[in-house]
């Protein structure tokens, strides 16, 4: 059984907008555990950000941020 927090039928919908007429339950659960992989990154450099701020709480701009470096370091910059 599946331990991810995304949903497989999110998948479905996801892959369809992008274009797919039919998606395979492999296809599907590749892109969670890449979206999850992802997601995870960027939370724990969001989590970081907060702790170096002073606060407890993660904001919706330490998310973005940590976002914004997550692309700089796919791109090659970071």
């Amino acid at each position: 059984m599946r331990e991810g927090i995304l949903p497989l039928a999110a998948m479905e919908k996801l892959l369809k907008k992008g274009g797919a007429s039919r998606v395979s339950e492999d296809a599907k659960t590749a892109l969670i555990e890449a979206l999850e992989e992802k997601a995870d990154e960027i939370a724990n450099k969001a989590a970081k950000l907060s702790v170096h701020s002073g606060r407890k709480t993660v904001k919706a701009a330490d998310v973005k941020l940590a976002l914004k470096w997550n692309l700089w370091k796919i791109f090659g910059f970071g």
